[in-house]
Parts: C-alpha cells; structure tokens; sequence
C-alpha cells in the first residue's frame, strides 16, 4: 500500500439532516449535509410528500395548467361551433335553400332542429325546400357536431324508397 494517497478518515464524522436530526458515522470529510434523512424521508414516515431536488414537479405542474388551459379553449371552441344560435349561412348551403329557410322563419340552425323533430315531411312541406337541400343541411350540421333527432338520421332518398 502506498504512503500518503488515501484521504484522512474521521472515524467520527457528523452527519446533520436539513430536518435537524444528526447522527456520527465514519467518513473522509468531517461534516456531512443532507437533505433528507431516514427521520423524514416519506417512505419511513408514511406521509405524503413530494420529494422533488430537481425541479420535476413543478415542470409537471405547468404542463397540466397548460393542457387545461388547451381543453378549456377547445371546448369552448366547439361549444361555440354547436351553438344553436349559430346562423345557417355558416353551413355552405345552396343560395335556394338559405332562402326557403328564411322564408319560413328558420334562420338559426337551433330553430331547423326543432322543425326537424316534427319529422322530415314538416320541413319539405316549406315552399322551397326539396330532398337534397335537406339533406345536405343534415349532412352539414353532422359534420359540425351537432345532434340531430334520431327520425331526422335516415336519410330523405332512403325514405322516398320505400
């Protein structure tokens, strides 16, 4: 073994918690610091405590708010898209049939859904309005999202066929 290569042993080292607890053990520096000890780590106390030394909690934190700042503007967005106040004109539908519409005083696509409850022969009854302007605007407020009555789902040819 070589002279003069090994560090110096403190056969009395203190060891001292951020908690204040402190105990003696062999060591080669003669004070040691931690953070956290066997006396209040969570795992030998039960507690429920984030042990977080770099950061990741907080990163983890921040990343939630953003993603639920994210899904409250997405709904919102889509609450927005399925409003039943939202005008028919929004939905690309033909000039003929945006006229029979207003016509008949359905300008909204909430006031075409209640028409619509009363069945498909309520609305093809307006002047104006034919099979494949309604079931375009079927089509269109499907795509946006919106729930149509379950008689108003089949689609007017099928209903012409039989």
């Amino acid at each position: 073994m070589k002279a003069e290569i090994h560090p110096k042993y403190y056969a009395d080292a203190k060891v001292i918690c951020a908690c204040g607890n402190s105990w003696t053990t062999g060591s080669t520096k003669a004070e040691i610091r931690v953070d956290i000890c066997s006396n209040c780590h969570p795992f030998y106390t039960g507690e429920q405590r984030i042990v977080d030394t770099e950061g990741q909690v907080d990163r983890f934190y921040k990343r939630l708010e953003v993603r639920t700042e994210y899904k409250k503007t997405r709904d919102a967005a889509q609450a927005a898209k399925t409003s039943p106040t939202r005008p028919l004109a929004e939905f690309e539908l033909t000039k003929k049939t945006l006229e029979a519409y207003k016509a008949a005083g359905l300008e909204t696509a909430g006031q075409f859904i209640e028409k619509l409850q009363e069945g498909d022969a309520a609305l093809l009854a307006l002047d104006g309005v034919g099979r494949k302007g309604l079931a375009d605007t079927k089509k269109a407020l499907k795509r946006a999202g919106f729930a149509l009555p379950e008689s108003a789902e089949a689609e007017p040819e099928a209903e012409a066929a039989e």
